[in-house]
């Protein structure tokens, strides 16, 4: 971000210049406060410096960039690519200019990225699925933009912690796995185990506290429970467990998961929908086109990126945006992944042996989920 530090004032003028689509006696009178330019190309040549990494002088720095941070915890995802687009596409509608940034393993952090978006005086910051829905998380970082009043925008949780004051956008996860449940069980299924993301991971408590509800509702003698990384490789893990309680639906967290979930039944000899019923959440891209088709919860993607951007630039335009988190209504997809429960039940497993446990062990640690969970009690 600051590599430009290095090259000669020359080669600023013509970079910018060329990036505006200006001539370098325009962007000389901007950079040094004269008369002359209107407004939209000295907020051009304004947001050219900061998107190719030059420091703006000194009499510039006080105003904020036409730059939005949008801070997201993968791209492997199909729902992140998803919600990149639309933000982007609003945020470009309105004049600023979207900044990228995804945390990987052994990369930037989420912090690293605020530091440099604070560098570079960004307008504004929407953060997807971060750290801030992870109770054991870091969140030193949202504290420090709240303190210097940069607007942030939190997309699809609520802060983990009380003493976040930023507006959020959400899918009802509670009402999605209602949603599930109640498909489910509808086409008969007894015995529905929950797949959702860690523990500490406020999307995955609130579905659990729904799913938990409703089994308890329908009285069911088997409602298992497993935690995992939001990867194919901790769906199949998870499910793996899930099939040894004799389920024969599955409701995952996410799409993703649900990919696993669907590797693990075929893996165990098993045929998705007509032994073991699976439904995902998310309808990310492609869902539709999976073997078989999956049955998911769709999140109102275009509707909460628009709603995520309206409530950034009100904050930007100094308009009342109070902290509260507006809730969005999934919808049930029914493709075919699902199907009336099997006439006869699936085998329950028998116990693993203490070697079994070990190995079961040591494949969930490779898959990078936690162990199992208690069943969920029947009603009283």
């Amino acid at each position: 971000m600051v590599a430009g530090m290095t090259r000669t004032p020359t080669r600023r003028l013509a970079e910018v210049a060329k990036k505006v689509g200006v001539s370098e006696a325009t962007v000389s009178r901007v950079l040094n406060g004269k008369a002359g330019v209107s407004d939209a190309t000295r907020e051009a040549v304004l947001t050219a410096l900061d998107v190719l990494g030059y420091e703006r002088p000194t009499q510039l720095r006080g105003e904020r960039a036409r730059l939005v941070g949008l801070v997201l915890p993968e791209l492997q995802n199909p729902i992140f690519p998803a919600l990149a687009e639309v933000i982007g596409g609003a945020l470009a509608q309105r004049g600023f200019t979207p900044v990228l940034c995804v945390r990987s393993a052994g990369g930037l952090s989420e912090a690293d990225y605020v530091s440099m978006l604070l560098d570079q005086q960004v307008s504004g910051v929407v953060f997807a699925g971060g750290h801030f829905a992870e109770l054991a998380s870091p969140h030193e970082h949202y504290q420090l933009l709240h303190s210097r009043g940069v607007p942030v925008v939190l997309l699809n949780a609520a802060p983990a912690i009380d003493n976040l004051d930023f507006p959020c956008v959400s899918a009802d996860d509670e009402t999605a796995a209602a949603q599930a449940f109640r498909h489910l069980a509808s086409l008969g299924h007894q015995r529905i185990g929950l797949v959702v993301g860690p523990e500490d991971h406020v999307p995955s408590r609130r579905k659990l506290a729904a799913f938990t509800e409703h089994a308890q509702r329908a009285g069911l003698d088997v409602a298992p429970v497993e935690h995992a990384l939001f990867s194919l490789e901790g769906g199949q893990a998870a499910t793996t467990r899930l099939l040894r309680h004799g389920v024969t639906g599955v409701i995952c967290g996410s799409d993703v998961l649900a990919l696993g979930a669907i590797r693990a039944v075929r893996r165990a000899g098993l045929s998705v929908p007509g032994q073991v019923s699976v439904v995902g959440y998310d309808d990310s891209a492609f869902m539709n086109c999976t073997d078989p088709p999956l049955t998911t919860v769709r999140q109102p993607i275009e509707s909460m990126g628009q709603a995520a951007v309206a409530l950034l630039v009100n904050q930007m335009e100094n308009m009342a945006v109070y902290p509260e988190e507006l809730l969005f209504e999934p919808e049930l997809v029914v493709r075919g992944s699902t199907a009336p429960a099997p006439p006869t039940p699936i085998a329950q497993a028998a116990p693993a042996s203490e070697t079994g446990h070990a190995a079961a062990a040591a494949d969930a640690d490779a898959a990078g989920v936690v162990p199992d969970a208690a069943p969920v009690p029947a009603a009283p």
